[in-house]
């Protein structure tokens, strides 16, 4: 395993992010302090509680995965899609790192900026919401297995995309509406019997409600569904990647 190659690729993307913090840190947590503004002070507080507990505290866990899912994706096929689309690719090409070393060096710097993300909006939300969080080790562990699943799902974009537009159409026409679909502003049991049931199709479900049981110990799917449904989804993505790699696909553009 080459450890200094990782390391150079994980170090070159996360100075990328430092270098354009507004874009890539500040931004999604002023946008997601939006909602709690709106939602959790303005509308929430004229609305009952869910389950127990008040709707602003409710919405968080759904809020963060709205925009951790989105970065995830777009961290990590910005990150290896711009190589391609400039050319400097060949420097990657003709390095000695093999691609599980570039995998884990894109991946894992995609996923610390979207654990980073998550955390500052988990502190934003304390300005404008007050919640606990009952379970903090599960809430942190599912935080990074969502962050790594969906940055090696942008990964995989990233490698499938040709042009910009192509790096924006999941994550803008899949992945968001999923999010909003999937519960983030509400509970599949206050659905009827036959749309709980559809719901149950959206995969952006078991995520946050298992993200959710982590704060207040009630999830709409039981919480090893979800776990096993988000640990399936990351294995998939594993093999795709595997596959990509071992038929003989290259890192060009």
């Amino acid at each position: 395993m080459n450890i200094h190659g990782i390391r150079a690729i994980y170090r070159f993307e996360m100075a990328r992010t430092f270098r354009t913090l507004m874009q890539s840190i500040a931004s999604p947590v002023l946008s997601t302090a939006l909602y709690f503004i709106v939602f959790g002070a303005a509308i929430g507080s004229r609305m009952g509680d869910i389950d127990g507990t008040s709707y602003g505290a409710f919405i968080i866990p759904g809020l963060i995965m709205l925009s951790l899912l989105g970065e995830s994706i777009s961290n990590a096929s910005f990150g290896i899609y711009m190589p391609k689309w400039a050319g400097t690719i060949y420097e990657l090409l003709s390095a000695p790192v093999s691609w599980l070393e570039v995998v884990i060096g894109y991946v894992g710097a995609a996923a610390s900026k979207s654990v980073i993300l998550g955390l500052l909006i988990l502190l934003t939300a304390r300005f404008f919401v007050d919640y606990e969080i009952l379970h903090p080790l599960w809430m942190f562990g599912f935080l990074v297995l969502t962050s790594v699943t969906f940055s090696l799902f942008g990964f995989i974009i990233g490698l499938w995309a040709d042009d910009f537009q192509k790096l924006q159409v999941i994550p803008l026409m899949v992945i968001t509406p999923l999010t909003f679909l999937g519960g983030a502003f509400y509970s599949i049991n206050m659905l009827p019997p036959f749309w709980q049931k559809v719901t149950l199709f959206n995969p952006v479900v078991y995520l946050i409600s298992g993200f959710r049981w982590s704060f207040t110990g009630r999830a709409d799917v039981h919480i090893a569904v979800s776990t096993g449904i988000t640990l399936g989804f990351l294995l998939i993505c594993l093999a795709i990647v595997w596959w990509i790699f071992r038929s003989g696909w290259k890192l060009r553009s």
